[in-house]
């Protein structure tokens, strides 16, 4: 039954977010073109920016944030585990520049990083007290299912490829915002709207955007991500966030640790 749930609700981000939420809730992909789509050139770049060095997986992976810096969140390591085959996933949309959001959504590679680094971390359910009653314990045990599970991803780039990212995920954002179609592994997927994130602002980092992207599902009912892409010098943090009983809530503590760690 809970499959069944995970299909419908998940099926919205895409054949590689299905994927990795099923497993997450359970117990806890670029084209074969290598790289994606190409961020369109960004506003020419100071000397200093143009020379920017990317940072290797090994460097990204000593600053993911991790458990013990985010306490209110649980690492989903099955599903962490999973991310390190989304590349894998052939992607396609009916407009090319909203291919970006779906590779950002599924923590997929944009552009050409020189490293990167991915985790899992799910909202630390409320758990029912040893008094609970009955009705209690079940409301629980709902709420544990659908909390809202976050991928991280960290992508470093050379020159100004960090910034060239920012640019390409903001303009889609406002290219799409009316709707596009995207297919990955066989299911197509159809998104209503990309809207601007009506959460607490993102203030860290060198320049950041929030969207909400909803994508309508078979039964009629509808389906949101939040994805909130932040940068930080030659490195980007993006957060895909969804929940499988409703709509996911804002990780804005998780996001704040990341940015913290980055400097």
């Amino acid at each position: 039954m809970r499959s069944t749930l995970v299909r419908r609700t998940v099926l919205t981000a895409s054949a590689v977010s299905l994927a990795l939420l099923a497993t997450a809730c359970g117990s806890d992909k670029s084209d074969g073109k290598g790289g994606g789509a190409t961020p369109p050139p960004s506003a020419p770049a100071s000397s200093a920016a143009q020379a920017a060095k990317g940072k290797t997986d090994a460097e990204l992976g000593a600053l993911l944030v991790t458990q013990a810096e985010a306490p209110g969140y649980l690492l989903q390591s099955e599903a962490a585990a999973k991310l390190a085959d989304v590349d894998k996933a052939s992607v396609t949309t009916d407009k090319p520049e909203c291919k970006v959001l779906v590779q950002g959504q599924a923590l997929q590679k944009i552009g050409a990083p020189t490293g990167v680094a991915r985790t899992a971390l799910g909202a630390k359910p409320k758990e029912a007290g040893p008094n609970a009653s009955a009705e209690e314990k079940a409301e629980a045990i709902k709420n544990a299912i659908g909390t809202t599970v976050t991928m991280v991803g960290l992508t470093s780039y050379d020159d100004k490829g960090a910034q060239d990212v920012l640019a390409s995920v903001k303009a889609a954002g406002q290219a799409c915002a009316g709707g596009f179609s995207s297919t990955s592994q066989g299911e197509t997927t159809k998104y209503e709207s990309v809207q601007r994130g009506t959460g607490a602002p993102v203030t860290s980092g060198d320049d950041s955007v929030s969207l909400v992207l909803t994508a309508d599902l078979e039964d009629g009912d509808k389906a949101t991500t939040l994805l909130t892409v932040l940068r930080t010098g030659s490195t980007v943090a993006t957060f895909s966030s969804i929940s499988l009983l409703g709509a996911a809530e804002s990780p804005v503590t998780l996001v704040a640790a990341q940015s913290k760690k980055l400097g």
